[in-house]
């Protein structure tokens, strides 16, 4: 008789560039999203929920950052249609702009969030999933919009716990980059190979540097391992007005935006890109946003290939140490800007748009870089057993608990090893166990064990700290839900 062949078991592994979150991560990252929906909410924007799935058609190019126009999806065909997962929070607000302009209030103003899924090389802190949280305003021309969400966003970081000093909110804006390459010579339909180029080397300058840049503009640049990249061939006076641009901050707003009217004189859409960041500016000041949170700055290249109008990118100012033990600063955390081509491939007319996209996830791995977030969640309080047969007092004290407003729970492991009870209460961060068995319920007190004081006296207590504040304490069974109170109140005192 053959042998039956053993079915492989499944790897218990995460797919690669995907991962878990566990407590902590996921209590800290709904808090933050509730953080900043208090804000959107304050600032007039309602809520919207789309599916996690598109039609392709609807997507449009996808990841319109990344020269890569038919890639970067998970799709599938499914009668004879493609779907595919969304990569951002945009792409469908713009099907929803369109598929309900008749119904939904113009301009319309909506936030969004949650994940969204890219289809690229995952690296180091580079996943498939993660959380957007967005906000945008649909059918405003003016930039009165844009400064609004430049506001919002600096009273968002606030929010979520970045100091001020701590963050800048960089402001560009596209038509100036539209009028720096009209003076340049690259304006027309027969120079739009040679404005793409452009266009991409800007975008590389963080990477590149500034000859790098400088080269991509000219004839070509070839990189270290030999491979030449074509640029722009652009002569030296065009390519210096290029350049211009990236370096044109000053130590004023005032002042980079005169030097800005130089760079663009006798373009039109490159003056009427300068008065916008004038007026943003002036909007602004008028609310109180100074350079101190807000500031006109042409070196933000982010998206201007995707970009019509103002472009924004908020920074955190801070270093932290990397993996590598190297300090770096800790760079970008949100960005947006308008763009109002997108609506128009739907409905044929043009509809003004503008937003912005926050990395949830990077502003959290910021707040812990500050110490400002712990690493751990605060678990339950832990109600003990010991003595199966009494379980339904037990559960009746971890009820009223509950019902007080206390995360608590009973243990419903094997209660025979009441060191184990306590080990499971460590790993789940309890604040506190409590104790009763057969003596304590005929004389009807239970024991409370701080678990958080136990462990900080186990460490480095004297005798006398240990006698002065007893970590376990006796209290009547009626004062149970006062006495836990009181304690958690202790502790949350002494860690502030």
């Amino acid at each position: 008789m053959a042998k039956e062949k053993k079915t492989p078991r499944p790897k218990a592994e995460t797919p690669k560039g995907f991962r878990d979150y566990f407590g902590a991560q996921v209590t800290q990252r709904t808090q933050m999203l509730r953080q900043i929906a208090e804000v959107y909410h304050r600032y007039g924007f309602d809520p919207l929920e789309t599916s996690g799935v598109e039609t392709v058609e609807a997507l449009g190019k996808f990841l319109p950052d990344v020269d890569r126009p038919n890639e970067g999806v998970f799709a599938w065909e499914e009668d004879s249609d493609w779907l595919a997962l969304r990569y951002d929070l945009t792409a469908p607000l713009a099907r929803v702009a369109a598929q309900y302009r008749n119904d939904l209030p113009s301009p319309y103003r909506r936030y969004a969030m949650g994940p969204v899924w890219r289809n690229e090389k995952p690296g180091p802190g580079r996943f498939r999933q993660f959380y957007q949280c967005d906000a945008d305003t649909v059918g405003a021309p003016s930039v009165a919009a844009d400064a609004e969400i430049c506001a919002m966003l600096s009273d968002t970081l606030e929010a979520v716990g970045i100091k001020r000093g701590d963050y800048v909110i960089r402001v560009n804006n596209r038509k100036v980059l539209n009028g720096v390459l009209e003076v340049a010579g690259l304006a027309g339909d027969d120079k739009e190979a040679a404005r793409g180029i452009v266009l991409r080397a800007i975008d590389k300058l963080d990477r590149l540097g500034v000859d790098g840049v400088r080269a991509l503009l000219g004839e070509g640049r070839k990189d270290e391992s030999g491979d030449f990249t074509k640029g722009a061939g652009l002569d030296d006076a065009a390519a210096d007005v290029v350049m211009g641009f990236m370096d044109a901050g000053r130590e004023t707003g005032a002042a980079t935006v005169a030097r800005l009217s130089e760079l663009v004189a006798g373009s039109s859409v490159g003056e009427a890109g300068v008065q916008e960041l004038q007026t943003i500016a002036d909007l602004l000041s008028a609310q109180g946003y100074g350079p101190d949170r807000i500031v006109i700055d042409p070196s933000v290249v982010r998206g201007l290939g995707y970009y019509t109008g103002p472009v924004y990118e908020a920074e955190l100012t801070f270093d932290v140490t990397d993996e590598k033990g190297n300090v770096r600063n800790f760079g970008s955390v949100a960005g947006g800007g308008r763009y109002d081509d997108l609506v128009k491939r739907f409905t044929g007319q043009e509809v003004p748009a503008t937003g912005v996209s926050i990395g949830v996830d990077r502003l959290l791995a910021a707040l812990h870089a500050t110490g400002r977030l712990d690493t751990k969640d605060v678990g339950p309080v832990v109600v003990t057993v010991m003595d199966k047969a009494r379980m339904a007092d037990y559960q009746t004290m971890v009820a009223e608990l509950r019902n007080a407003g206390v995360r608590a729970e009973v243990y419903l492991g094997n209660p025979k090893n009441f060191g184990n009870q306590l080990k499971y209460a460590d790993k789940r961060n309890s604040p506190i166990a409590i104790i009763a068995g057969g003596d304590e319920f005929e004389k009807g007190i239970v024991q409370i064990k701080d678990l958080i004081l136990g462990a900080q006296m186990a460490e480095n207590a004297t005798l006398e700290e240990w006698k002065d504040r007893p970590s376990q304490i006796e209290v009547a069974r009626t004062d149970l839900v006062a006495e836990v109170q009181k304690m958690l109140a202790g502790q949350q005192e002494s860690q502030s």
